[in-house]
């Protein structure tokens, strides 16, 4: 591996920098802007930046991606990508995790999966829920609760990240849901947090088939093929369920490839 990455790998914004510039170098070319709104009722398919002007295409892939729900706490902020994470597989394996103490918060069933990932690294995963019984389905719930290394903490909320800024997190101060003056503190050197995404289709309402939780309805099985001819979808727009960089590498792969192959079809070249 070339200099200076062997032996070390690289980290993610380095990896996307780097697929950035592969994408430049063949002629590629990248406009920043956030697109504010879309008419997808005829075509050219007409696309609507914030800094004004209007884009036209015959073809359109959209890859806007999910973002994980936070809890707004000043100090969950202060603390992201130094202990505070909203993906335990990104980051769960990461040696300022292992054999640690850690927090998760949430009680659906993907709380429930990242704590029992999380438990083949630490030491104990403490799993936070505001309620007095976890959402999960039954057997992942079971799971929780016969995993020894699992401790739930029920009618709970976070309520304050601690640490500082030559560590990162250290620890977490609970409040009770039933009565906030009760508090709780742990020493724990990391918090996941666990209370879904929300697929970024706000401006694609009304022009897109959407699932009742606003992901991209993919209309054909193993296509990315979205509710209007000539609009491809790709990554975690569509997928409620992997929600990983390299399969959303995948289907950006895949909805390229359909969208040329439409636009062959179709004589535009």
């Amino acid at each position: 591996m070339m200099a200076p990455h062997a032996g070390e790998g690289v980290t993610g914004p380095e990896l996307m920098e780097l697929m950035r510039q592969q994408a430049v170098n063949f002629g590629t070319r990248i406009v920043t802007d956030d697109i504010l709104r879309v008419d997808f009722s005829k075509r050219p398919f007409r696309v609507f930046p914030s800094e004004g002007g209007v884009v036209e295409a015959q073809c359109v892939i959209v890859a806007t991606g999910a973002s994980a729900n936070w809890l707004g706490l000043p100090s969950e902020e202060h603390f992201k990508n130094r202990g505070v994470s909203a993906c335990a597989v990104c980051d769960g394996a990461l040696p300022r995790f292992r054999n640690k103490e850690l927090v998760v918060v949430g009680g659906g069933d993907s709380a429930v999966e990242e704590a029992t990932y999380l438990s083949k690294f630490a030491s104990r995963v403490h799993l936070v829920h505001r309620r007095d019984a976890l959402r999960a389905s039954k057997i992942m719930a079971q799971r929780a609760h016969d995993d020894p290394k699992i401790q739930i903490h029920f009618n709970s909320g976070l309520a304050e990240v601690l640490g500082d800024d030559a560590r990162g997190v250290t620890g977490v101060r609970l409040a009770d849901t039933a009565d906030p003056s009760r508090e709780t503190r742990l020493d724990v050197a990391g918090v996941f947090l666990a209370i879904g995404h929300t697929p970024n289709t706000a401006f694609l309402e009304g022009q897109l088939e959407l699932t009742p939780k606003k992901y991209i309805v993919w209309k054909k099985h193993f296509r990315t093929e979205t509710s209007v001819e000539g609009v491809f979808a790709a990554g975690d727009v569509a997928d409620d369920y992997y929600r990983q960089a390299i399969s959303a590498a995948g289907t950006g792969c895949m909805s390229a490839l359909d969208a040329e192959r439409w636009l062959a079809a179709q004589g535009v070249h």
